[in-house]
């Protein structure tokens, strides 16, 4: 036997390892017998490919100088707070996001006005999408 020490995240262990002897091969299980492959099924026609899938509505678009207000994480939108054209300020809950079994206010990160609430209650968000424009 040896012994050896070894060093993990700081901390040292002492260990030992048997030699195996010269010539001795660890013993693997012996390998499964040949099988005749089975003749496979009959080719098939191809399906006809699908088509293409429609594109995504796109997000009306935003005027120069508005603040986005984007998901941070994924969830699914419980509650909306504003309305569209109310005077929000820096801070002012805009809507309520269930997250991971937690409710989490997102809030105006300037004053403004919203101009637009890309989301609906209930709806699944991922991180990213548009939530509010201000």
């Amino acid at each position: 036997m040896k012994t050896y020490n070894i060093t993990v995240n700081g901390k040292t262990y002492s260990v030992n390892v048997e030699e195996v002897g010269v010539g001795s091969a660890p013993t693997a299980a012996p390998a499964p017998a040949p099988v005749a492959a089975a003749p496979g099924p009959a080719p098939v026609a191809a399906p006809a490919p699908a088509p293409a899938p429609a594109p995504a509505p796109t997000a009306a678009p935003v005027a120069a100088g508005s603040a986005v207000v984007t998901c941070p994480m994924p969830g699914t939108i419980l509650d909306i707070i504003a309305k569209v054209g109310s005077q929000v300020k820096e801070g002012d809950v805009l809507l309520i996001l269930e997250a991971m079994k937690m409710e989490n206010e997102i809030m105006a990160p300037c004053d403004g006005v919203v101009s637009q609430i890309s989301v609906t209650v209930g709806a699944s968000v991922n991180t990213g999408d548009t939530l509010v424009v201000l």
